[in-house]
């Protein structure tokens, strides 16, 4: 009986416990993230990278100030399943805030002034803008009316259009930015990027550095590895010389209004100027945006005496001397 009475006392005592954390606990975990309010003590900025885990946020949150304790952070997330909807980019938060209102508004993005956006290399501003729709800047035809009408000034030559300067790269763009302020921010990427023998490569090729800058963007859309940019480029300032047409599907396939796989004869006879089959030399622009190897190689041509190639397959081509060297290749790769 003695036993089984002070089994029983244990156990009451071990419940009565029990409960009294779970209370201790409960109002612990409500109090951090309902009712403390005393940070963040100031306006606070986050930068939220992209592909940071939800842990990583929680923990820069607590280095800047923003919330107090991580751990009632991140069970309030994992029962709100709200872990994977914080979104990547720049927050400002008010002072005096409970966590429950921060987590909100990563989750919401109401607290987001700016979002990463990533450019990839080869688009076209037409592509870029939007992009920036997608990622909620601003409205597509806004930038992209901002793109074909505004441009910058490059060794002493005005260029007409920003086709071709907009820079590829992953950029924090402020939410609801203006299509001349998102023009700035990539044209001052381009222009960081750009070679510093460019004037002196430019001058010495008696060409501007818009037209280097076109046959980048010619290299940007025909190559696929990088070991052959600078041998393509070499081909066409080749063919430049002698005055042969480039003949570069890719210009054909800009003059259209959405991507086509295959360029057939009949686009080979497209009235445009565009049509490097029908035109000697260089487009009017460049056709998309260059990345910095493509850049690298229209500055920077590798010398040889190839005046065509054919793509081969596994991103490479085979390059030739001759007509009847190319020909043999064609039949060879383009089965």
């Amino acid at each position: 009986m003695r036993v089984t009475r002070a089994l029983g006392i244990i156990f009451i005592t071990c419940v009565v416990a029990a409960g009294l954390i779970v209370a201790v606990a409960g109002l612990w975990f409500r109090n951090a993230v309902y009712g403390d309010r005393s940070l963040p003590t100031q306006p606070a900025h986050l930068i939220v990278p992209r592909g940071a885990t939800f842990s990583q946020i929680a923990a820069q949150l607590k280095a800047d100030g923003v919330v107090r304790q991580v751990i009632a952070f991140r069970i309030l997330a994992r029962l709100r399943h709200a872990e994977a909807d914080v979104r990547a980019g720049e927050y400002r938060f008010q002072a005096h805030q409970n966590e429950s209102d921060i987590l909100e508004q990563l989750r919401s993005g109401g607290a987001q002034i700016a979002v990463w956006v990533s450019i990839p290399e080869g688009f076209t501003a037409q592509q870029i803008a939007q992009r920036l729709q997608e990622a909620g800047v601003g409205d597509a035809r806004s930038f992209a009316d901002t793109f074909r009408r505004d441009s910058i000034t490059l060794g002493g030559v005005r260029t007409k259009s920003l086709e071709g300067y907009l820079f590829p790269s992953t950029y924090l763009v402020p939410t609801g930015a203006s299509p001349q302020a998102v023009a700035s921010l990539f044209t001052a990427q381009f222009r960081a990027e750009l070679p510093r023998d460019a004037v002196a490569f430019s001058r010495a090729r008696h060409m501007s550095i818009p037209q280097i800058v076109t046959l980048a963007s010619l290299i940007e859309r025909e190559a696929k590895a990088d070991d052959e940019r600078a041998l393509m480029a070499g081909v066409y300032y080749n063919r430049l010389r002698l005055g042969m047409p480039l003949e570069v599907d890719a210009t054909i396939e800009y003059t259209f209004p959405e991507h086509k796989t295959e360029i057939t004869y009949a686009d080979l006879a497209v009235d445009s100027p565009y049509n490097t089959y029908k035109h000697a030399g260089l487009p009017p622009t460049p056709i998309a945006n260059p990345g910095r190897p493509s850049l690298w190689a229209a500055f920077h041509p590798q010398s040889s005496q190839y005046l065509y190639y054919v793509y081969k397959g596994n991103g490479h081509h085979a390059f030739a001397r001759t007509l009847a060297e190319h020909n043999a290749n064609k039949a060879r790769y383009l089965k």
